[in-house]
C-alpha cells in the first residue's frame, strides 16, 4: 500500500502554494524496477478503417497504428479514432498508444512534482510507470476529456460532468444559454435546476405574468440542437430539473408527452419523424433529459393520500394545493408514455451531502451520477473490475482486495493532481471545482464480474459482492484523500463543512458495518472495506480531506469499450452471445468468456461446460441447456432476452451499492412494452424507500421515433408479416424439435468423396486422406507418416481414429481447428503447401489444411486462417473477402483453382444453387443487433450518427459499439 511520509500538514492550496509535508511514497503494484512497462508487452501494427455500414463510406482511416497484441480490434479502433491527436496524414498525428499514454502520464507526473505530491523523484517515476502500466493493460481509464485534451496545446479540460445554476433574472438566464453552449461545444454535458425561476402563475415587478421556466426551456433546447448540428457527432447532453413544489410542475411534466403526441400526428401525416429524420427538429424539448426533484414531504403525502402545496418562488408561500397521489400519478404516466421525467430524491441526496454549509445539492449532470454544488464539475475515472478477479481456471476464485485498493489509491492521486493543471469552461466552475475538488472514481464490468463468479445479478449474493467492492473502493478513495490532505492540504471548503463531511464519512462506515456478508467471495472484501472506513474516520479527524467527493458510477460508454469491458458501469450483461470484430476484417459471434468461468464456479465439469456453451451459441440462452440445473439459470439472466432481469432487480442493485457512492448512479431501469403505469409508480416509490438517489425508467417502444425507419405502410406491413411468419416458424420448430442429449454417431456410406494431400513439414513427408459425407461435411481423416509398425505411425493411426470418431459424433471441425492449430513440436518449419508456408507442427499443418478445404470463409477467417490468394488480395485491397465479380470468375475457373476442386465440385454446385435461392441473411453490426436477430425483437435504441449502427444502453446514455460515440456526457 502507498503511504504518506511523516510531516505536519500546513494547509497548502491546490493553486500551487508551498507544500506542507514531505509528500507521498509510492509503492510498486505491477511494474519492475529498471524495466519500462512498454518493454514488457509485444507491440503489433494494426490498420484502422471504420465505415458507415449503411452506405459503405469510410468514416475514419489510419493505417499502421501501434498497439499491444492483446488489445481487441474494437478497443484499437475506438482509441485511434477518438483519442489520437493531430490531423490524420500529418507528422503531428499520433500513431502509437505509447505516444497517447506518454502524453497523459508525463503531464500528470510533472504536475504532481510541481505541486509537491511526491516525496522524491524516484516516487514520481514509480507513479508515472504504474499509471502507464494500468492504462496500457486496461485496468482503468480516465474519462474521455482527459484522453482528448491532456498534454495538448488546447485547453486541458479534464472534467466530463458539469452542473450550472440559473437565477430569476434575464441576465442569469442568458448566461445559462451561453455557458451551456460552451460546454456542449467542448463535447461535454451539463445539468441545472430551474426552480429559482418564477412560475407562470406569479407576477413580475412590472405587473405582468412571468413566462415561467418551461418557456425558457424552449430557447435552451433550440440552442442545444443547433450546437449539436453544428459539428458534434452526438446530441447535446443536458439535464433539466424542476422541484416538485414549483407551481409550473405539471406543465414541466407534460412537456415531452405533448411533443410526443405532436410527433405521432406529424408522422401519420407523412413527415419524417424518425430519430435523425429531416422533420424531427420541428418538435421541442428533445435535447434534454427531464427530472422532477421530489422531497420526503411530497413522498409521505403520496403515501398518506394527502395534499401537497406548490410554493411561490419569491416568497415561499403556498399558492396552490394539489393531490399528491394524483401528481405522482402524472409523473408516472408521463414516464410511461415517453420515458420522461426521471426522478431525483432531494432529501436522500442532501442527507449524504458533505458540504451543506456551502449550499444544497439541487441538480445533477445529464446522466445523473454527479450531484454536488452548483457551478462545479467532476473528473471521472473507472476501474475494470474483471482485471481484479483471480481465477485458477478450475472454479477457485477470489477478488484481489490488496491490488484493487492500491490501484484505487493510485488513480485517486492522479485524479486529484489533474485539478491542479485543468482548465474549465467558465470562471465560476473553475473557482468552485478548485475549491471543492470533486472526484468521481467508479467502475465498469460489474455485470461480467457477477456472472463470472456465479452470482445472479438479481440475487442477495450478487448484491453483497457489488456492495462490498463499492464500499472498499470509496473507503479507500477517502482514505487516500485524507492522506493527501496531510501532504498538500484539505480542500478550501473543508473548514466550513468539516462537521458535515465527517458525519457523512461516519454514515458510510455505519452502513458498511450493517451490511450482510454472504459468501467466501464478498466476506474478505467487506473486511478490507471495514478497515478502510476505520482509517477514513481516524485520518479525517486528524487531517481533513482533500476532496469533497470521491466516487460516482458513470455510464462508462466509450471508455468501457476502450477497456474491452463486456458490461458498462453498473449494468448487467446485454446478452450471452456477443458480436466481435476480427483483426483481419469481418466479425464473428462468440459466447461470453464469463459463461465458462461461471460454470466452473458452479461446479460443472469441462465436458458439461462445452455442451452448455455450444447450446448458448446456437440458441442465445441457457433454457434447456444440457446438464444445466434450473436453479442456476438466474446466473445467466441478462438485460434482454427470454430471461431478462426484472425492473425491480435493477432497482435493488442500485440500492445495494448507493450507501457507498459519494454521488449517484447513472442508470435507466428498462421495462417491457407491456409494463403498466402502476408498475412505473411502484419503481419510483420503492426506489425512494430503498434510499436510491435518482433514476429514470424506459418502457420499450414508448418513443415514436424508431431507429430502423420504415417509410411506408407497405414496408411496415411486410415487416409485421415477416415477424408473424418467424414467430409461427419458431412455434412450429419448438413443437417438432426433439431434444436428445446423447450424441448419435453418423457413419459414412461405403462410397464417399475424398481428397488425398501429400505434404512436407520441416523435411518430414506424409499423406492425408480426408473423406466427406455425400451431403457435405468432413467425416474422417487418415494420416500416413513413417513406416508401418513404427511408434509415429501408430500414434498417427490412433489420432486419426479419435478425430474421425469425434467428427462422426458431431464435434464441429472448427473446434478441432481451434484446439490443434498453433500447437508446437518437432518436426516444424517450412512446408511445400503454398497456402500454409510455415507450420509449428504436423498437427498444426493438418488442421490448417483441413480448415482451408472444408470450413467456410467466415469461420476460418475468424480463426486467422487464409489461403495464399486471400492474403494477396488483402495486401492489394485491404480485405480478405472476394468481391462479387471475383466470385463469378472463380466459379468458372474452379477446375484450375486447386487439385481438390474436382472432387468437391459435384458437392459445391448443387449447394451453391440452394444457397442462391435463399434470401440474403440480415447482418448484425453490434451486439445489440445480434441480440435482436436472435430474439426477434426490436430495441428502440437510436442509430449512431457516426456509423449508422444500433447503439446500446450504457447507464442513462447510449453507446455505439462500432465507433465509441455516445448519446451522453461520458
Amino acid at each position: 500500500m502507498t503511504e504518506t511520509a511523516s510531516g505536519p500538514a500546513r494547509g497548502s492550496r491546490a493553486k500551487g502554494g508551498k507544500a506542507g509535508a514531505k509528500g507521498l511514497h509510492i509503492e510498486r503494484i505491477h511494474t519492475t524496477p529498471g524495466v519500462h512497462p512498454y518493454d514488457e508487452v509485444e507491440w503489433v501494427s494494426r490498420d484502422v478503417v471504420m465505415t458507415n455500414w449503411r452506405d459503405g463510406s469510410v468514416n475514419f482511416e489510419q493505417r499502421g497504428v501501434e498497439f499491444p497484441d492483446f488489445w481487441s480490434v474494437n478497443a484499437v479502433n475506438i482509441v485511434t479514432s477518438k483519442y489520437f491527436r493531430g490531423a490524420v496524414g500529418t507528422p503531428q498525428r499520433e500513431v502509437s498508444l505509447k505516444q497517447l499514454i506518454d502524453r497523459i502520464v508525463k503531464t500528470y507526473r510533472k504536475a504532481g512534482e510541481d505541486h509537491k505530491y511526491f516525496a522524491s523523484s524516484a516516487d514520481a517515476e514509480i507513479f508515472e510507470h504504474e499509471l502507464a502500466y494500468a492504462l496500457l493493460h486496461q485496468i482503468f481509464s480516465f474519462n474521455s476529456p482527459v484522453w482528448f485534451n491532456v498534454g495538448t496545446p488546447q485547453p486541458q479540460q479534464v472534467s466530463a460532468c458539469f452542473i450550472l445554476s440559473v437565477d430569476d433574472s434575464m441576465e442569469s438566464i442568458l448566461d445559462w444559454y451561453k455557458e451551456e453552449g460552451m460546454i456542449f461545444k467542448g463535447g461535454s454535458g451539463a445539468g441545472l435546476n430551474l426552480s429559482r425561476i418564477r412560475s407562470s402563475k406569479e407576477l413580475l415587478s412590472s405587473g405582468g405574468n412571468a413566462s415561467g421556466p418551461v418557456s425558457f426551456m424552449r430557447g435552451a433546447d433550440a440552442s442545444a440542437g443547433t450546437i449539436k448540428s453544428g459539428g458534434a457527432t452526438r446530441r447535446a447532453a443536458k439535464m433539466v430539473v424542476l422541484d416538485v413544489d414549483h407551481p409550473d410542475i405539471e406543465d414541466f411534466i407534460e412537456t415531452k408527452v405533448k411533443e410526443e403526441e405532436k410527433i405521432r400526428v406529424l408522422r401519420d401525416a407523412g413527415f419524417d419523424m424518425d430519430l435523425g429524420g429531416d422533420d424531427i427538429a420541428s418538435v421541442q424539448y428533445q435535447n434534454a433529459n427531464n427530472s422532477v426533484r421530489v422531497n420526503d414531504e411530497f413522498m409521505k403525502a403520496v403515501e398518506d393520500g394527502g395534499n401537497f402545496g406548490l410554493r411561490a418562488r419569491m416568497t415561499g408561500e403556498v399558492i396552490e394545493e394539489v393531490d399528491a397521489k394524483a401528481l405522482f400519478r402524472k409523473i408516472a404516466e408521463a414516464a410511461w408514455a415517453c420515458a420522461d421525467p426521471g426522478i431525483q430524491y432531494d432529501d436522500t441526496i442532501n442527507t449524504w451531502h458533505t458540504c451543506p454549509e456551502s449550499g444544497r445539492i439541487t441538480a445533477s449532470n445529464p446522466c445523473s451520477e454527479y450531484m454536488h454544488l452548483d457551478n462545479t464539475s467532476c473528473n471521472l475515472a473507472s476501474l475494470n473490475l474483471m482485471k481484479f478477479l483471480k481465477d485458477d481456471g478450475k472454479g477457485a476464485q477470489s477478488f484481489d482486495v490488496e491490488r484493487f485498493a492500491k490501484v484505487v489509491e493510485l488513480v485517486i492521486t492522479a485524479m486529484d493532481i489533474s485539478i491542479c493543471f485543468a482548465d474549465f469552461p467558465t470562471q465560476k466552475i473553475g473557482e468552485n471545482t478548485r475549491a471543492f475538488r470533486q472526484l468521481g472514481i467508479g467502475y465498469a464490468n460489474l455485470g461480467a464480474l457477477l456472472m463470472a463468479t456465479g452470482h445472479a445479478y438479481d440475487s442477495d449474493g450478487g448484491r453483497a459482492l457489488a456492495g462490498a467492492i463499492t464500499s472498499l473502493m470509496t473507503g479507500t478513495a477517502y482514505r487516500r484523500s485524507a492522506e493527501l490532505a496531510a501532504v498538500v492540504g484539505p480542500y478550501d471548503g473543508y473548514a466550513r463543512n468539516a462537521d458535515a463531511h465527517k458525519r457523512v464519512m461516519a454514515q458510510h462506515a455505519d452502513a458498511n458495518g450493517k451490511a450482510v456478508r454472504m459468501d467466501d467471495l464478498d466476506t474478505p472484501v467487506w473486511a478490507a472495506a471495514t478497515e478502510a472506513w476505520q482509517d477514513v474516520v481516524r485520518l479525517g479527524e486528524k487531517n481533513g480531506f482533500r476532496n469533497s467527493q470521491a466516487s460516482v458510477l458513470a455510464p462508462t460508454g466509450t471508455i468501457g469499450l476502450a477497456m474491452s469491458c463486456d458490461t458498462t458501469g453498473v449494468e448487467p450483461d446485454l446478452a450471452l452471445v456477443k458480436f466481435k470484430k476480427l483483426v483481419g476484417g469481418g466479425s464473428m459471434q462468440i459466447v461470453n468468456g464469463t459463461v465458462p468461468q461461471a460454470l466452473r464456479r458452479l461446479g460443472y465439469q469441462e465436458e458439461q461446460i462445452e455442451a452448455i456453451v455450444a447450446h448458448i451459441a446456437e440458441n442465445g440462452n441457457v433454457i434447456d441447456a444440457p446438464g444445466l440445473k434450473q436453479e442456476h439459470y438466474e446466473v445467466f439472466d441478462c438485460a434482454m432476452g427470454e430471461r431478462a432481469i426484472s425492473p425491480m432487480g435493477h432497482v435493488r442493485m442500485m440500492a445495494a451499492i448507493q450507501p457507498w457512492i459519494s454521488g449517484a448512479i447513472s442508470k435507466t431501469v428498462n421495462m417491457p412494452e407491456t409494463a403498466t403505469v402502476e408498475e412505473v409508480e411502484e419503481i419510483y416509490y420503492e426506489a425512494w424507500k430503498l434510499g436510491v438517489k435518482a433514476l429514470a425508467i424506459y418502457r420499450d417502444n414508448c418513443k415514436v421515433g424508431q431507429p430502423l425507419s420504415a417509410k411506408t405502410k407497405d414496408v411496415k406491413d411486410a415487416e409485421k408479416a415477416e415477424i408473424t411468419e418467424k414467430a409461427e416458424d419458431t412455434i412450429r420448430a419448438a413443437v417438432e424439435k426433439v431434444v436428445e442429449y446423447r450424441p448419435v454417431r453418423k457413419r459414412l456410406p461405403k462410397g464417399r468423396p475424398g481428397i488425398t494431400t501429400s505434404f512436407t513439414v520441416g523435411g518430414a513427408e506424409g499423406y492425408m486422406t480426408a473423406n466427406s459425407y455425400p451431403d457435405d461435411g468432413l467425416g474422417e481423416v487418415f494420416l500416413k507418416m513413417s513406416k508401418q509398425g513404427s511408434t509415429l505411425a501408430g500414434m498417427m493411426d490412433a489420432f486419426s481414429i479419435a478425430v474421425s470418431v469425434g467428427l462422426q459424433y458431431g464435434v464441429p471441425l472448427e473446434t478441432y481447428v481451434s484446439k490443434f492449430t498453433n500447437m508446437r513440436f518437432e518436426p516444424a518449419g517450412m512446408t511445400d503447401d503454398p497456402d500454409v508456408r510455415m507450420a509449428q507442427s504436423i498437427v498444426d499443418y493438418i488442421f490448417r489444411r483441413l480448415a482451408l478445404d472444408f470450413l467456410p470463409f467466415e469461420t476460418r477467417s475468424a480463426l486467422g486462417i487464409h489461403s495464399a490468394e486471400e492474403r494477396q488480395r488483402h495486401l492489394e485491397t485491404g480485405s480478405y473477402e472476394q468481391s462479387i465479380e471475383d466470385d463469378e470468375v472463380d466459379v468458372e475457373g474452379l477446375a484450375q483453382s486447386a487439385p481438390r476442386a474436382q472432387e468437391l465440385k459435384a458437392v459445391a454446385a448443387p449447394r451453391a444453387e440452394v444457397e442462391a435461392a435463399k434470401p440474403a441473411p440480415k447482418q448484425a453490426h453490434t451486439s445489440a443487433e445480434l441480440v435482436e436477430m436472435q430474439l426477434g425483437i426490436q430495441a428502440d435504441a437510436p442509430l449512431c450518427f457516426s456509423c449508422g449502427t444500433k447503439m446500446q444502453r450504457a447507464g442513462s446514455c447510449y453507446i455505439c459499439e462500432g465507433c465509441g460515440s455516445t448519446s451522453g456526457c461520458s
